[in-house]
């Protein structure tokens, strides 16, 4: 029996999302930076690939520790370090998705109580579960704001 009280669909949906906004778009399409200090479409979902691993072990941590410090990041070099322009989208997009099945399938299994537990970002604030996934949303939609400034570019 499912013991989910969180309403999934905007958080598996972006994977969907995602994958419509750059639907059609050649690799040159996908590789293309409207400035040299600008991210490409590749290099977005890159970051959105990164954003979900940092998040996976989040999750895991406010589950099941106490007293969570919330691992932060540094996007910008971890997008430039790995080269992220020179992989393929199609590949990223496999791993964002494969991501957040997993997730999900975690997420089914928790409890309501699981969803209050909570952890301190690196902001000093402290988020819940509940709020980390929310956040993470939102922050797929900006990259997809992001996604449609930079095709906007191309023309």
């Amino acid at each position: 029996m499912s013991q989910q009280v969180i309403d999934l669909v905007p958080y598996t949906n972006t994977y969907h999302q995602l994958k419509a906004a750059v639907e059609g778009l050649s690799e040159e399409q996908l590789k293309f930076k409207p400035a040299p200090d600008k991210w490409s479409v590749t290099e977005v979902l890159s970051h959105l690939a990164d954003h979900s691993i940092v998040f996976s072990f989040r999750i895991r941590k406010v589950i099941a520790e106490t007293d969570v410090q919330l691992a932060a990041f540094q996007q910008d070099p971890w997008v430039a370090h790995s080269k992220a322009n020179e992989g393929s989208a199609a590949d990223v997009l496999d791993v964002f998705g494969a991501l957040l099945a997993y997730n999900s399938l975690l997420f089914k299994r928790l409890s309501a109580a699981d969803w209050h537990k909570s952890g301190v970002n690196g902001k000093g604030e402290t988020v819940t579960l509940e709020d980390s996934l929310l956040a993470f949303v939102r922050h797929v939609q900006t990259h997809l704001g992001q996604i449609e400034r930079i095709k906007s570019a191309l023309q």
